[in-house]
């Protein structure tokens, strides 16, 4: 179980590559990355942005299709390209009006370091780099793309008596 009042939490901000894709990234004939995407992380996402928890994605990555999945899932805050992470933190922070202690913050590696040490809750799969475990309130035993997101946000819904509280949670 996260240590941590989940109770506070009004945004899961996560990293893509080794987090909602594994860490292991096939390409395609054209250099491409191909990332995988796990249906239970996918579920829990589009339920949470459905029950006022703001799902957040901010990756250095950028590949039209990873827009596109997490669009259709209901996730409207989706920052690419970000080559230093803490400064669209700062900016998401300001364009809600939010701090450090509503945001978990779910990374696997060095470029998340920033962020991770200040939001109030970061996470990571349980195949993050070293660095990253240690400035970890929580460890998921969910390795990126396996379900770890699920592990998290369905913990912060729980807490919040969100999970499984009317009709919207039986359907996409």
């Amino acid at each position: 179980m996260i240590n941590y009042d989940l109770n506070k939490i009004k945004a899961v901000i996560l990293d893509v590559d080794g987090v909602l894709s594994s860490e292991t990234v096939g390409m395609d004939s054209d250099g491409e990355p191909l990332r995988t995407v796990n249906i239970k992380d996918g579920y829990v996402i589009q339920l949470a942005q459905k029950m006022g928890l703001r799902i957040v994605i901010l990756t250095g990555g950028y590949a039209p299709n990873i827009k596109k999945r997490y669009e259709y899932l209901g996730v409207t805050d989706i920052y690419m390209k970000c080559a230093v992470k803490v400064n669209v933190y700062d900016e998401f922070l300001k364009k809600y009006g939010l701090s450090d202690e509503e945001i978990i913050y779910m990374g696997d590696d060095i470029p998340d370091y920033e962020v991770m040490k200040r939001c109030g809750c970061p996470c990571c799969p349980a195949d993050a780099c070293p660095e990253i475990k240690a400035v970890s309130i929580y460890v998921s035993a969910k390795e990126g793309g396996k379900g770890c997101c699920r592990d998290v946000i369905e913990q912060v819904l729980r807490v919040q008596g969100k999970w499984l509280s009317d009709e919207r949670a039986f359907g996409w």
